[in-house]
């Protein structure tokens, strides 16, 4: 999908769920609540999948530090 397509469902979603925190309480609307909030959480992550640069982030992660635990300091 495209990024702007991705944006507009994102605003959609969005939407529907201040529709929905309008209506009153129930299990029916706190289930559809939770899975438009799930649908929303995976559409932003497939949006800040497509923003990073693939290639910069295999490039970054073959040249990234490796960090020292304090039990490579008591090694001799």
């Amino acid at each position: 999908m495209k990024k702007e397509i991705l944006r507009k469902k994102i605003l959609q979603k969005e939407l529907e769920i201040k529709k929905l925190h309008l209506q009153p309480k129930s299990e029916i609307i706190n289930e559809l609540l939770n899975s438009l909030i799930l649908e929303k959480a995976i559409l932003k992550k497939e949006l800040e999948t497509k923003e990073t640069n693939i290639i910069f982030s295999k490039i970054k992660s073959i040249f990234q530090k490796k960090e020292k635990l304090i039990c490579d300091y008591f090694k001799t």
